[in-house]
């Protein structure tokens, strides 16, 4: 046991008594009641028959992953939940179910397993934006890090390059294999007719922008001005890097993650240290090993 936690024996003397469950840092408030209501595993913890964990604020310890023990909780209250919609989700609940022998819901699982035996959940899922506000609450009801690419092609007034499309498909190419690769750590969305960009890539952490890469500019021929789509693959490649440093942080990342992604350089006299060029190094294996994926 670590510093200030102990066993204790729950005396259930009032089914409305309330008790502080922590479980796995899923924090939940319940009754003796509730705990007690079926016959499972909670309810021989909680009837003073097994002595259970607390730290020293009173908060009673189980360790076991807390993301489903708020849908364990409503089951043992109303008898029925909402099932997940995933099936990876439906089969974590159905292990939770068995754990806590909360048999009424391992069955209901099972049934549910076995009529989504055939159903394939997607491999990866890339909204498309279609308004402002839906972008809005895409980035506000996420914890990951956040990659848009902006591209309509519609959206120019000139004549483009010759490369230009190429190029353009080689960012829609590049977008597809990066939001295959780290689709469950970071959300990928497009934005395809809302944006007057043509093609930009924009890297938010916590709801907010941290980076842009713009991939157009205007180039002037003897007679009239085109655009230009350009293909920057390993400063793409540097910024997903960069955004996946606020992947599980309360707070963006310090000068230290920042400077060992990024590298400094002294813009007056253009000095590397030894230190600096191994971070350099160091970020630029990182890109290779992406591309090779």
């Amino acid at each position: 046991m670590m510093s200030g936690e102990h066993k204790t024996v729950i005396n259930p003397t009032s089914n409305s008594k309330y008790v502080k469950l922590n479980v796995g840092g899923s924090l939940h408030y319940t009754t003796i009641g509730t705990l007690t209501k079926h016959d499972n595993m909670l309810r021989a913890m909680f009837s003073g028959r097994m002595e259970v964990l607390t730290d020293s604020e009173g908060w009673i310890l189980i360790d076991r992953c807390g993301k489903h023990f708020g849908t364990i909780l409503n089951f043992l209250r109303d008898a029925s939940v909402p099932l997940p919609d995933s099936r990876r989700e439906l089969a974590e609940l159905f292990a939770e179910a068995k754990y806590y022998l909360v048999q009424d819901l391992v069955e209901v699982c099972d049934v549910a397993l076995k009529k989504r035996a055939d159903d394939l959940d997607p491999i990866c899922k890339v909204p498309l934006i279609t308004s402002q506000k839906e972008e809005h609450l895409l980035m506000t009801s996420t914890a990951k890090p956040v990659v848009k690419l902006s591209c309509n092609r519609h959206n120019n007034k000139y004549s483009y390059t010759s490369h230009s499309d190429d190029n353009l498909l080689r960012n829609i190419e590049l977008f597809d294999k990066l939001s295959l690769r780290f689709n469950g750590r970071v959300l990928f969305v497009k934005d395809v007719i809302g944006s007057n960009e043509i093609c930009c890539w924009s890297f938010y952490g916590h709801s907010q922008k941290i980076a842009e890469v713009c991939c157009t500019s205007i180039v002037y021929g003897t007679d009239k001005k085109h655009t230009k789509v350009e293909f920057p693959e390993a400063r793409i490649f540097e910024e997903t890097l960069n955004i996946l440093l606020y992947e599980n942080r309360d707070k963006g990342p310090d000068a230290e993650l920042m400077q060992a992604t990024r590298g400094n350089t002294t813009a007056a006299t253009g000095y590397h240290s030894d230190e600096e060029a191994e971070e350099r190094e160091r970020v630029e294996r990182g890109v290779d090993r992406l591309r090779r994926k």
